[in-house]
């Protein structure tokens, strides 16, 4: 997932907003206490999803993929004073290790979880979205972004994680048969480079950031 030679990531993050303290415990919190941590966004990704969130001043954000809350927080920071961040997810096993981090937040009461399945979800939802943030299964992409498009707003961002995929969307699989969640990153790549509604730069940060300018 990490790209850049090791003292070259420190030499980043060092020279990166920190996080703040209670950033910082949920980010040790889940490395200790939850399988496959590295899901979470982090300290660098981290920063650039308030930093995005802060120069949009978004009054409505969807989030698919909770996990464990980190990257709901970083969002939350843009937040308008009338602002709400909706974050779904499946897992009700971390929702209240989630729930205890935006408790002790600024944000706590313009966060909202709602538990159940994405695609069952996002229809029900009436908001005009600002910033709306995929990191989620990786075969619903193509299917997450055919949903939203049209409920974020002309000017929206529409944010994707794990684009890169560990860089498998360029590993030679010459002769062998490609796993079934490189080829939805792939397929999801596709079809946002080649939709017109949208422009789009793909970041290479960390493990990937697709990032979308409705039209």
């Amino acid at each position: 997932m990490d790209f850049l030679p090791a003292e070259l990531q420190a030499y980043v993050e060092a020279h990166t907003s920190p996080e703040n303290d209670l950033l910082r415990q949920l980010n040790r919190d889940t490395h200790a206490r939850v399988l496959r941590p590295r899901m979470l966004s982090g300290h660098l990704q981290g920063r650039l999803l308030a930093m995005f969130s802060r120069m949009l001043r978004p009054r409505r954000i969807l989030e698919i993929g909770t996990y464990t809350g980190y990257s709901a927080l970083c969002l939350a920071e843009g937040l308008t004073n009338d602002g709400r961040l909706i974050t779904l997810d499946n897992n009700e096993e971390l929702e209240t290790l989630a729930r205890s981090y935006w408790n002790q937040s600024p944000w706590a009461d313009r966060i909202d979880f709602r538990l159940g399945n994405a695609p069952d979800l996002i229809p029900t939802l009436p908001d005009v979205f600002d910033l709306v943030f995929i990191d989620a299964d990786k075969a619903n992409y193509s299917l997450y972004f055919d949903l939203v498009i049209d409920k974020v707003r002309q000017g929206g961002i529409i944010l994707a994680d794990n684009v890169l995929w560990s860089g498998k969307v360029v590993q030679d699989f010459s002769g062998k048969k490609i796993d079934k969640d490189t080829q939805a990153v792939l397929d999801f790549n596709r079809k946002v480079h080649e939709d017109p509604r949208v422009e789009h730069v793909l970041l290479p940060v960390r493990d990937g950031l697709m990032m979308l300018y409705k039209l």
